[in-house]
């Protein structure tokens, strides 16, 4: 695989931590307009509505290898692209809790698997030389997408 082509994979994988960043702060943004949207107790909230995307990403992340060794990495990268577009529709057009909250843990499931799927992918395509800075990419993307959740709120 030549460099440019290497690059351009590593790039595309590694939005898979720009996706967990930012949908992992993004919910706090919304906290307020969901608990005045539906009414809910404070427990409900909290450990149900604005938790479901994390208890996802610890399923994900602590089953994500099953798929992974029997489809390959790739395949379930495109799988889990499917996933997290299926969570964002789901979300932005949820008219209650529990359906918001399937589709907020359906992305966790996402983040979960990428987050072990993505770094190893990188690992693996790229050469020793640039396995450290390509592999680096997937971090700087999860503290990116946190930046861009928070100015979002913000805004």
């Amino acid at each position: 695989m030549n460099q440019n082509k290497l690059l351009r994979w590593s790039i595309v994988v590694a939005l898979a931590g720009f996706i967990f960043g930012f949908d992992t702060v993004v919910i706090s943004g919304a906290n307020q307009p969901i608990k005045e949207l539906w009414h809910t107790s404070p427990l409900f909230h909290g450990f149900f509505i604005m938790s479901m995307a994390l208890w996802g990403t610890v399923i994900g992340a602590l089953f994500g290898g099953i798929p992974t060794e029997k489809y390959g990495r790739k395949k379930v990268l495109l799988w889990v692209g499917i996933l997290f577009a299926v969570s964002a529709f789901g979300s932005a057009f949820a008219n209650d809790p529990y359906v918001f909250s399937f589709f907020r843990f359906m992305g966790g499931l996402g983040i979960g698997v990428s987050s072990v799927v993505a770094p190893i992918y990188i690992s693996e395509i790229s050469t020793p030389k640039t396995r450290g800075t390509l592999g680096a990419l997937y971090q700087f993307n999860i503290v990116f997408g946190i930046l861009i959740a928070f100015l979002s709120n913000y805004f």
